[in-house]
């Protein structure tokens, strides 16, 4: 028996092979980390210390939510101190 494969799969994947990824921004980590999911073949990018796009790992998620974290926590106290 053969295995039946996707033909929408097969064929983004196809599509981003001939013209290329089609990142949107998915998720604002902070000012300068985003998450990216290609438009097409659902493959999820993040940028990393050097500003570079990389694959969206476990390790890489768990960094981002850390960092969202803090960043969100430091943006609170912030703002609590400018209005008082």
């Amino acid at each position: 028996m053969k295995a039946t494969t996707s033909t929408t799969g097969s064929f983004s994947k196809l599509y981003c092979t001939v013209f290329g990824h089609q990142y949107n921004v998915t998720k604002k980590v902070t000012k300068h980390v985003k998450e990216y999911t290609c438009k097409c073949c659902k493959k999820q990018l993040t940028t990393n210390s050097n500003g570079c796009l990389t694959e969206l790992t476990p390790t890489f998620r768990e960094i981002n939510s850390l960092l969202e974290r803090v960043h969100s926590k430091r943006m609170m106290r912030l703002n609590q101190k400018i209005a008082s």
